[in-house]
């Protein structure tokens, strides 16, 4: 498996529910910041509100269920790479990790510019490079060093995080009540819509349930583990978001066009004073170090999936004393830092079009193993048939066609050219694999069996034929 960690190394324990709630909550949201320019770009709280109350229904949900049933079905590390490579084979799951991957470095360099335009408001010298640079190349770094540190501290962590990042609101909600007045939540100026930056913001808001998959490896019985902390995500996301939107919205009379990022915490000094300004900027820091740890988690762990399955060098599952993937980490750090001079729609609508593209794939992955595969042990199923299942799919799908068609010419292209790379690397890697030219792992480990301990012995499932032949056979058969 590449560089075998040696005798002193620590059995990294797994995750269970609350640390896999939390890094579900940091990979999708970690609280309202960054909710702001769907005010703005909705041209009024109206659009905002039943954006959040409309697009979980139409796109959350169908992707928190579709996740569970993919990843207690292949509980391996590497996710949706795992479940593309079953349907339509590795050339598809390594483009699907591709995207993925590079779509998440770009989500994870939003982090600590948030960060800093929240400080830079009580900080003015943040907004000068001499200061900025230092600051974000700083906070990668140390972040960098907490995630090397190992995953069960990040989903602890992220518990703490949520914890703290989440009660100013408590706080602010109640004090707004005796302010709320209702007829304020249906302001909307048409003219002052932009429906591209809005259906962006709502969209990566909303998006990446999937990301926790990639993690599947290290969770503790994730058959039962996966559904339950889904259900609990989506409760988490879509309350702290919708509770201090309806606060912020209902008790103040502001302009459409103050609601930017880092405007949570004007509305919290207009609400409660000063302190709780200050509260609510140290509740985003906390909320952006969740963010920054739980993504880079689940791209790092990602790459070491793809690595165990022969796809990528094995330098990628190389293990740390602490169970993590160190140069996963690293590659996933220098992403960060490489792309996070860019600005925040740039960043925001660029990866937006590369998860779009790779959702499609999993949608349709879904469906086909529905259809391919109806013996499949899933131990979550979505409750439906195959055409329901179908059916399911249809409205995301058709909210990612919507996403890509409003992208810009330049998003196009940048984007064309990623997955012009992605289809150029694949065979580059076949031809180093091939030629030796860098060390792979060839002996696949044979897929995990399910979670069987409450089956009886003469009822235990065998591991499923596809899972079997995606990690099990010969390495030139398959990569």
């Amino acid at each position: 498996m590449g560089e075998e960690r040696g005798a002193d190394a620590k059995i990294a324990p797994k995750l269970t529910i609350l640390p896999l709630v939390a890094l579900i909550f940091y990979d999708v949201s970690g609280g309202p910041f960054g909710v702001e320019d769907s005010v703005s770009t909705g041209g009024g709280p109206l659009l905002a509100i039943l954006g959040f109350l409309i697009f979980p229904f139409i796109w959350s949900i169908p992707e928190a269920l579709v996740t569970a049933e993919l990843a207690t079905s292949f509980p391996q590390n590497g996710g949706y790479v795992v479940w593309i490579s079953a349907a339509f084979g590795h050339f598809w799951g390594f483009q699907e990790g591709f995207w993925k991957w590079f779509s998440g470095a770009m989500d994870n360099a939003l982090y600590p510019v948030l960060f800093l335009d929240y400080l830079k408001r009580s900080f003015p010298v943040l907004n000068h490079l001499f200061a900025r640079i230092p600051a974000l190349f700083g906070i990668t770094v140390s972040l960098t060093y907490l995630n090397y540190r190992g995953l069960h501290i990040v989903g602890f962590s992220a518990v703490v995080l949520a914890v703290f990042s989440l009660c100013p609101f408590v706080v602010m909600a109640i004090l707004s009540i005796p302010r709320i007045r209702p007829k304020r939540w249906l302001v909307v100026e048409f003219s002052k819509v932009n429906w591209r930056g809005y259906f962006n913001s709502m969209f990566w808001n909303l998006n990446y349930w999937d990301k926790a998959s990639t993690v599947a490896g290290e969770v503790e019985n994730p058959s039962k583990t996966f559904p339950k902390a889904m259900f609990g995500a989506v409760v988490l996301v879509v309350s702290s978001y919708l509770i201090p939107l309806l606060a912020g919205t209902g008790a103040l009379e502001s302009n459409s066009s103050e609601w930017s990022d880092g405007y949570f915490a004007e509305v919290g000094a207009l609400i409660g004073g000063v302190w709780l300004k200050w509260w609510i900027e140290a509740a985003a820091a906390m909320s952006n170090m969740g963010l920054f740890e739980a993504e880079m988690s689940s791209d790092a762990f990602q790459l070491l999936g793809m690595s165990e399955m022969g796809m990528i060098p094995s330098v990628f599952a190389s293990r740390s004393k602490y169970g993590t993937p160190t140069f996963s980490i690293l590659c996933s750090a220098f992403g960060v830092i490489f792309l996070s001079w860019m600005s925040f729609q740039e960043i925001l609508e660029f990866l937006n079009f590369l998860y779009s593209i790779g959702m499609l794939l999993e949608l349709a992955a879904f469906v086909k193993l529905r259809i391919k595969k109806p013996d499949l042990h899933r131990p979550y199923r979505v409750p439906l048939q195959t055409f329901g299942a179908t059916m399911l799919c249809l409205p995301p799908a058709l909210l990612l066609v919507l996403v890509m068609s409003l992208a810009s010419l330049r998003t196009f292209l940048v984007s064309g050219f990623i997955i012009a790379v992605g289809f150029l690397l694949y065979p580059t890697l076949l031809l180093a694999k091939s030629r030796r030219w860098a060390k792979f792992i060839s002996q696949h480990p044979a897929a995990p069996l399910p979670d069987v301990e409450d089956q009886p012995a003469e009822s235990q499932p065998l591991p499923d034929e596809a899972a079997v032949r995606l990690l099990s056979e010969s390495e030139e058969a398959k990569f």
